[in-house]
C-alpha cells in the first residue's frame, strides 16, 4: 500500500516500532489504534511521544474486538504470531505488515537488507560506514552529517532508529541499509534490491518453534526479489548456502577459504582478503589490517565487501572504512584491563552458536560468563568446547541451572572451574575472583537478557559499569 488515507490501522506493541509506525501512519491520513498489553501508567512516556497525534491507545491487552474496525494488523518486533488477536486476524483475512514491511513500500531509493543468525548489526553498521565515505557523507561522533548532494545514507530497520522515520525525507538517489530480523521477515511481502544472508544457525526457537520454520522465516528476504536484484549468501554456513535456488537474480558469496572457479565474491586466501567478479579479480588488504577479533569477524567483513561491490561503492572508501571499524558497542568489546586480566563485553550473544564464535576468538586462557534466559537451545556443543578451551565458567540467570548440567555432564579428559551464581553482579564478581593475569573474562551469556534486564544492550551497559568499578 502507498495511500494510506482513511484506513484503520491495528498496531500491537508500543515499542520504538510501533510509536514509529503509529506516528507516520497518522500523519498520512490513517485512523490508528496502539495496542499494548501494559498499563496506562506503564505506558506514559510512550503515550506522551505521541501527544502531538490522533493515536487512539487500547491498553491492558488485546481484546478481538479491536479488529471489527481494522483494515491492516501490524506487529512490532517481537509481537508472536501465536497471540489469539493475530490467529484471528489471519482467519479474517486482515493482512499483516510491519514498519520495515510499509517503509520498503513508499522508500523511493535502492534498498540492502542484511539477515542471519549472528553478525548482523557488525555488517549492517560496516556496510553504512562504507556507503557513507562512498557517498560523500562524514561523521561526527558516530552521528553522519548529512551533505546533499551527492546523497544520503541510512542505516536502520532492526537496529538504531525505525528507518519509517525518515522515509518522507529520502530522494531517488538515496540509499537505505536495513537490518532485518526473523520476527521482521516472517510478515514481509517484498524484499530489497540487495538481499543477503550471511548465516542460519539455531536462534529464537522459542519464537519460531522448528529450525524449519525459522529458516523459513529468514529465507523470505529472498522470495520477492527478480532477475535485476542481487543475493549474497554465506557459503561457509550450510543454512544460508542451502538456499541458493531460490535466487532470482545475480547470487554472490563470501567464505574464509577459496572460492570454487563459478562462484563469485569474497574470500580469504594466505591471509589475504580478495573478491572476485567474473574476470574481474581484486585483492583487498591483509586480514592483520581488520581490527575486530575472531574469523566470525573475517566472514562479516569479507560479507561487507561483497554486499559494498554488489552495491557499487568505491574500493577506496571500502577498504578506509575496515580499517577504521572498531566494531560495535557490546560484541566482543573490550571494557578495561584490570591487573593484568582483559574484560571483554559480548552481551549481543543470546545465543550459544554465538558464545562459540566469541570463544574461538581468543587464544588466551578464558573465564567465561554464561546465563541468562534460556531460548530453547542445545547447550550440548558449547559445552563440549568449553571443555577444551575455557578454564573457569559462571552461569548465571535463569539457564545457570541448564548449562551447568551441559557443562557437568560431557566425558572430557581435561576438567573445568565451574562456578553457578544467581545474578550478573554475582558473575562478575566471581569472575574476578578466579581471574588471574594473563586471562580473558568473557561475558557472552549464550541467554537472553530478559530475565533480569530489559535487552542486551541494558545488560551490556551495566555489565561496563560494574566492571569499571573493580578495583
Amino acid at each position: 500500500m502507498t495511500n494510506w488515507t482513511n484506513t484503520h490501522v491495528l498496531i500491537l506493541g508500543a515499542a520504538r516500532q510501533g510509536i514509529a509506525l503509529a506516528r507516520w501512519l497518522s500523519r498520512h491520513g490513517s485512523h490508528v489504534t496502539l495496542s499494548d498489553a501494559r498499563s496506562l501508567d506503564e505506558l506514559a512516556s510512550a503515550r506522551a511521544s505521541l501527544a502531538d497525534t490522533d493515536v487512539e491507545w487500547a491498553v491492558g491487552g488485546h481484546p478481538l474486538e479491536l479488529l471489527n474496525k481494522t483494515d491492516v494488523l501490524c506487529l512490532s518486533g517481537g509481537v508472536p504470531l501465536i497471540l489469539p488477536i493475530v490467529l484471528e486476524a489471519v482467519k479474517r483475512g486482515i493482512p499483516l505488515s510491519n514498519d520495515t514491511q510499509i517503509f520498503m513500500e513508499v522508500a523511493p531509493c535502492k534498498t540492502i537488507g542484511i539477515t542471519g543468525s549472528a553478525g548482523k548489526t557488525t555488517t549492517t553498521t560496516l556496510v553504512g560506514e562504507m556507503a557513507k565515505k562512498d557517498r560523500g557523507q562524514r561523521t561526527e561522533d558516530g552521528i553522519s552529517s548529512v551533505l546533499r548532494p551527492p546523497s544520503s545514507v541510512f542505516v536502520g530497520g532492526n537496529i538504531g532508529d525505525p528507518l519509517i522515520n525518515y522515509v518522507d525525507e529520502m530522494k531517488a538517489d538515496d540509499l537505505a541499509i536495513l537490518e532485518l530480523s526473523s520476527f521482521q521477515l516472517e510478515q514481509m511481502t517484498i524484499s530489497p534490491n540487495i538481499a543477503a544472508i550471511l548465516n542460519i544457525t539455531p536462534n529464537h526457537l522459542d519464537r519460531h518453534g522448528t529450525m524449519e520454520a525459522y529458516a523459513n522465516a529468514k529465507a523470505r528476504i529472498l522470495e520477492f526479489q527478480t532477475e535485476k536484484d542481487t543475493a549474497i549468501l554465506g557459503h561457509d554456513d550450510k543454512g544460508a548456502w542451502s538456499l541458493r535456488s531460490k535466487v532470482m537474480g545475480k547470487l554472490l558469496t563470501f567464505s574464509l577459504h577459496d572460492l570454487d572457479k563459478d562462484l563469485n565474491g569474497a574470500y580469504l586466501h594466505d591471509g589475504l582478503l580478495n573478491l572476485r567478479d567474473g574476470n574481474a579479480y581484486l585483492p583487498l588488504m591483509m586480514r592483520e589490517k581488520i581490527q575486530l577479533r575472531g574469523d566470525h569477524n573475517v566472514a562479516n567483513v569479507l560479507a561487507a565487501f561483497t554486499i559494498g561491490h554488489a552495491a557499487g561503492f568505491k574500493l577506496d572508501d571500502m577498504l578506509e572504512a575496515v580499517e577504521d571499524f572498531r566494531g560495535v558497542p557490546h560484541r566482543l568489546e573490550l571494557v578495561r584491563e584490570l591487573h593484568g586480566v582483559r574484560w571483554y563485553n559480548d552481551s549481543i550473544a543470546t545465543a550459544p552458536e554465538r558464545s562459540m564464535a566469541a570463544i574461538h576468538a581468543f587464544d588466551e586462557p578464558i573465564v567465561l560468563m554464561l546465563g541468562g534466559r534460556d531460548k530453547n537451545l542445545p547447550w550440548d556443543e558449547i559445552a563440549q568446547l568449553i571443555h577444551k578451551r575455557v578454564d573457569h565458567v559462571v552461569v548465571f540467570g535463569e539457564a545457570a541451572e541448564l548449562i551447568q548440567k551441559a557443562v557437568s555432564t560431557v566425558g572430557a579428559a581435561r576438567s573445568v572451574d565451574l562456578h553457578r551464581v544467581n545474578d550478573l553482579k554475582e558473575a562478575i564478581l566471581k569472575a574476578a575472583e578466579v581471574a588471574t593475569a594473563g586471562d580473558i573474562v568473557l561475558l557472552s551469556p549464550g541467554g537472553t537478557s530478559y530475565d533480569e534486564f530489559k535487552d542486551f544492550a541494558e545488560r551490556g551497559e551495566t555489565f561496563r559499569k560494574w566492571v569499571q568499578e573493580l578495583s
